[in-house]
């Protein structure tokens, strides 16, 4: 069972995202929370497997929250999903810069949610597609990114079939489509994502699609 922490400063949304996660099957919401700061107090006890986490909301907002959840040892197996009216840029930046796995509208589909859920469960970031042509595009053209040719030390050390996977880990495809394309199993490609995780140092699929695009890895 996937349990699940829901956080939103609206009682009829909390309750509304409530009976969606309860009505799916493999799910079921744990607690809610109305502000960032009972969301990590909530956090910290129910040592929930994802949150849904509302950005703006009064006693802490929701970017803060995520920060301190994800930097907690504590909860190094809770996953961030981010919930928004709104696709703002500087939103989705702010996401993922603290730590969240994921960032969705609130417009989107029961079945969207809860597919995002358990995606992230099991490993995988979840974006509104919209939100991650943007955030590739973003990426593309930051000027923090490594010269032709360069790579960053932690890159180095990959192998040539890890360098594949994170390459189309950053072009936004799921482990079902990658081990299509690179005719491998399921089992192969999560093996590689671990290795991937380790290697970069990073906390989730999300950050590897900031490593590479920061390294340079991807072009655009």
């Amino acid at each position: 069972m996937i349990r699940v922490l829901v956080v939103d400063d609206q009682p009829l949304l909390r309750h509304s995202l409530g009976l969606i996660i309860d009505g799916a099957e493999g799910l079921s919401t744990v607690g809610d929370a109305g502000s960032g700061g009972d969301a990590v107090r909530q956090a910290r006890t129910l040592l929930p497997d994802v949150i849904l986490m509302d950005i703006r909301m009064p006693g802490g907002d929701g970017l803060e929250a995520t920060r301190t959840i994800t930097a907690d040892p504590a909860l190094t197996s809770t996953k961030v999903i981010v919930l928004s009216m709104f696709d703002l840029d500087e939103y989705v930046h702010e996401a993922l810069r603290a730590g969240a796995s994921g960032f969705l509208l609130k417009d989107a589909r029961p079945d969207q949610l809860v597919d995002a859920v358990r995606r992230t469960h099991d490993g995988e970031s979840l974006f509104a597609p919209a939100i991650l042509s943007r955030l590739v595009e973003h990426y593309v053209r930051s000027p923090r990114r490594a010269p032709s040719g360069e790579q960053a030390p932690a890159l180095q050390r990959l192998t040539a079939r890890e360098t594949e996977v994170l390459t189309l880990v950053a072009r936004g495809l799921s482990n079902t489509e990658i081990t299509e394309i690179l005719t491998i199993s399921m089992r192969t490609v999560k093996t590689h994502i671990g290795n991937l995780l380790a290697k970069l140092g990073a906390r989730d699929r999300a950050q590897l699609v900031i490593a590479a695009y920061e390294a340079g890895v991807v072009g655009g």
